[in-house]
């Protein structure tokens, strides 16, 4: 059995499979090393919080192998709870405590020793910003308060790995970068591995060191978010017609250089790029058959971009993410801790 230090996962060939339904994980290998923050994405129902649900001890493989901190999760459960801190999407908390409450009473039940505990919930309290908030009921505790309450739970025994199933689901900008923040910081400190199923692609490309991307149970693509994005290689034109009674044969034109994209907008046009071309191959195209632009952009390949390569199909948390609206100046650092 492994001994203590070991923040690794590893698992072969795991498989979930319920009564009367499809493979929720169908075969899938991974390997996470030590003091890595690890993206996994996927759209709803593609396996992600099955697979944390496997790797956490909470749900037996049908099959498979998965060794969590050098432990099997079913031969040596107790060790791997031991070892790992959970957040998951559902945050169980008494709306009737305060937050101090709940984590003296994850102290205690973590075994932490009584004269450590106080100091502890302090420490805690402060590290996820609610300091201020400590002796208020939870009940009275926006979304994202919770959610940070729940990531310092889920910290209180200082964890060599933790398992964060969509955290930032629901969260304003603010929230959701302040916990960006906390993540970061719990790998640049304190060495911990981190794994994070997230909808949405910024998190992923901002935050994580390797990306998996599961779809019906299986892994289809897996690599750091830049080789990922150079796997598409290719820019996309996307234009906005001046008149909406254009689109059809701007779309025609934007053909001519490229294969057509999903639009974000009604009246859009988009084509990913052929190889040989360029946006001023496009304008000069479209000007020669007279036909007028309000806007026209070139984007570099966006991790939306590997996920519709690689699946057919957007990522449910992609338009969500991008059309929120960005943080107040006071949270800009944020985005600067976080960036590597």
């Amino acid at each position: 059995m492994a001994g203590s230090g070991d923040n690794s996962i590893v698992v072969e060939r795991l498989v979930r499979e319920f009564r009367k339904g499809p493979r929720a994980v169908d075969g899938i290998d991974l390997h996470v090393e030590p003091g890595e923050i690890y993206g996994f994405l996927g759209p709803n129902g593609a396996g992600k919080s099955t697979t944390v649900l496997m790797l956490t001890t909470l749900l037996p493989p049908t099959s498979g192998m998965a060794r969590v901190a050098g432990f099997d999760v079913v031969k040596h459960g107790p060790q791997v709870r031991r070892a790992i801190g959970a957040a998951l999407q559902e945050a169980a908390l008494d709306p009737l405590l305060t937050g101090r409450d709940h984590l003296r009473l994850q102290t205690m039940l973590q075994g932490i020793p009584r004269r450590e505990r106080p100091p502890r919930v302090d420490e805690l309290l402060e590290r996820v910003g609610l300091g201020f908030a400590a002796d208020r009921k939870v009940g009275g505790y926006s979304g994202g308060m919770k959610r940070r309450l729940d990531l310092a739970l889920a910290l209180v025994h200082r964890p060599r790995l933790i398992f964060l199933d969509e955290p930032t689901t629901g969260l304003d900008p603010q929230s959701r970068m302040a916990l960006w923040e906390e993540v970061a910081r719990l790998r640049r400190e304190d060495g911990v591995t981190v794994f994070l199923t997230t909808q949405y692609l910024e998190e992923a490309d901002v935050l994580a060191d390797r990306v998996g991307i599961i779809d019906h149970g299986r892994i289809v693509a897996e690599g750091t978010p830049t080789a990922l994005k150079a796997e598409i290689g290719r820019p996309s034109v996307h234009a906005l017609p001046a008149q909406p009674a254009d689109r059809s044969q701007i779309g025609a034109v934007l053909e001519r250089f490229g294969e057509p994209l999903p639009a974000t907008g009604e009246t859009e046009v988009a084509v990913r790029l052929a190889d040989g071309y360029s946006l001023a191959d496009v304008v000069r195209g479209l000007d020669g058959e007279g036909l007028a632009i309000a806007d026209i952009e070139l984007r570099a390949p966006t991790l939306d971009d590997v996920f519709l390569a690689k699946t057919g199909r957007s990522l449910e948390g992609s338009d969500e993410a991008a059309g929120a609206s960005q943080p107040e100046a006071e949270d800009a650092p944020i985005r600067a801790v976080v960036q590597r």
